[in-house]
């Protein structure tokens, strides 16, 4: 199947998936865990689209329990900006409730809040298979915004356990991400 057809396949997969609630309540507990011996103090994440899993509920808890320990440095949490010009990502602070506006796509993002550099990144699978590495919804931003930060931050990919492509090819310029987590628990590294 070529990637187009697979992405439309597991985009729709995903957005019908009939155990939602319970799938999303179980990568939301895995996503809490798997934070609690995290030393990173900035997170990026996304907005969620087309049926995928919302970070931020699990995000937003992670940076009440760093303040409930009186942390010394606060921990922040980040969204995605398109760059149209360099067809990148800059990374702004969210957090509930501050102001919002659309970007060039539709999809949410934080208006007038200060640019982050994240030290780790959650980044929405559409599919992701062995090795760590994940199918996007083929516009390269993430692979050209990962490129360009120095230093690049830890990458986590989200997703299903629908969105596990047993026989996908990477191709030479797709580099792997750090870990990825599903709703059964860690799936990479493994």
């Amino acid at each position: 199947m070529d990637k187009a057809t697979l992405r439309r396949t597991l985009v729709q997969r995903r957005v019908n998936m009939a155990s939602r609630i319970e799938k999303n309540a179980q990568l939301q507990q895995v996503m809490r865990i798997w934070l609690v011996d995290r030393p990173e103090l900035i997170i990026g994440a996304y907005w969620p689209i087309k049926g995928e899993f919302d970070p931020l509920p699990a995000l937003h808890r992670w940076k009440e329990d760093g303040e409930l320990l009186d942390a010394p440095m606060m921990r922040r949490i980040a969204l995605p900006v398109v760059d149209k010009t360099h067809k990148t990502l800059r990374f702004h602070a969210w957090y509930p409730g501050c102001p919002m506006e659309e970007d060039a796509y539709g999809i949410p993002k934080p208006k007038d809040t200060d640019i982050l550099e994240p030290d780790l990144l959650f980044i929405p699978c559409v599919g992701y298979g062995a090795g760590g590495y994940r199918l996007g919804y083929g516009g390269g931003f993430y692979d050209r915004t990962l490129a360009a930060l120095k230093p690049r931050p830890f990458t986590v990919g989200l997703g299903y356990t629908e969105g596990f492509v047993e026989d996908f090819e990477p191709e030479p310029h797709d580099i792997p991400l750090d870990a990825i987590l599903n709703d059964n628990g860690v799936v990479w590294p493994v």
